[in-house]
């Protein structure tokens, strides 16, 4: 595991299963229909049980009938996950990198520490977002994701504990770890 300090705030690299967390609010790469899907969102559904599904289609129904944006978020239970709540952000889909995809994916990662930080949740962690099924070089988010949270916290000094970045392979990790040389204080 990587670390770094950003003020107060425990800036963390983890290899592993973002559903495994024991943090105040997990972040789901979702998809717009909020209604699961495969990859990290799949695997929150289903190892967070029917709560999170039922949360989300009441969100559905009230608030985004048309889906949630990209680069918007929302918070539900999180049903049986030993995290306190699942932040559900949709980032970008990867079409080459000329369509504005990056200030998309640095949204995602805004909007989800704001409703962290307006939640009062002071433990998060991330997946990386995008870089499954949306396509996105994980060479290109994880600069996009460790500066967005990194310059977050820094305007938000004391907002948070721990960010932690949980990636899925040991390639992720190391290009995480890599680019966290670039952004750390």
């Amino acid at each position: 595991m990587d670390e770094t300090r950003i003020g107060a705030t425990l800036l963390r690299l983890a290899r592993g299963d973002i559903t495994a967390q024991e943090v105040d609010a997990i972040v789901n790469a979702a998809n717009s229909s909020l209604m699961g899907g495969g990859g990290v969102d799949g695997a929150i559904h289903r190892k967070g049980g029917p709560g999170i599904l039922e949360a989300c289609r009441r969100i559905r129904s009230t608030t985004y009938p048309d889906g949630l944006p990209v680069g918007g978020a929302v918070t539900t239970p999180a049903g049986t996950l030993p995290a306190r709540a699942v932040i559900h952000t949709v980032g970008p889909r990867w079409s080459g990198g000329g369509h504005g995809e990056a200030r998309l994916l640095e949204r995602a990662y805004r909007t989800a520490l704001d409703e962290a930080r307006r939640n009062g949740y002071r433990s998060v962690a991330f997946p990386s977002i995008s870089t499954g099924a949306y396509g996105y070089p994980v060479e290109r988010a994880a600069g996009v994701a460790l500066q967005t949270v990194s310059d977050y916290l820094r305007e938000h000094a004391g907002a948070f504990d721990e960010v932690r970045f949980v990636l899925y392979s040991t390639d992720d990790l190391a290009t995480y770890e890599a680019e966290l040389e670039t952004v750390a204080p």
